[in-house]
């Protein structure tokens, strides 16, 4: 059994991560981002604000295709201090895992 206490959570659209997919309340707040993950689209971006929308702090922001993402951040993640809002361009999905 393992101690870990990595989480994940899925959004297909912009908007905050939750502790559930697509979520409408129950929002992160402070966490560590260790993880990402893309659906692989064409010309596809994904940007990750620290913030409740996107007039928050840039954190990350990669561009990729068909071959989709797939990004371990090393060392303790990204800390986004107040909670994740993601905005998306063409991919399907995104998954992050934080702590």
């Amino acid at each position: 059994m393992s101690s870990s206490d990595v989480k994940f959570s899925t959004r297909t659209s912009d908007g905050r991560f939750g502790k559930d997919p697509q979520a409408t309340d129950n929002f992160l707040g402070r966490v560590r981002v260790q993880y990402i993950q893309g659906a692989g689209v064409g010309s596809s971006t994904v940007k990750l604000y620290d913030g409740t929308d996107a007039n928050g702090i840039l954190r990350y922001q990669a561009g990729f295709g068909t071959e989709g993402l797939d990004v371990y951040v090393p060392n303790d993640g990204l800390v986004f201090e107040t909670g994740v809002f993601i905005d998306l361009t063409n991919t399907t999905s995104v998954t992050i895992a934080y702590n």
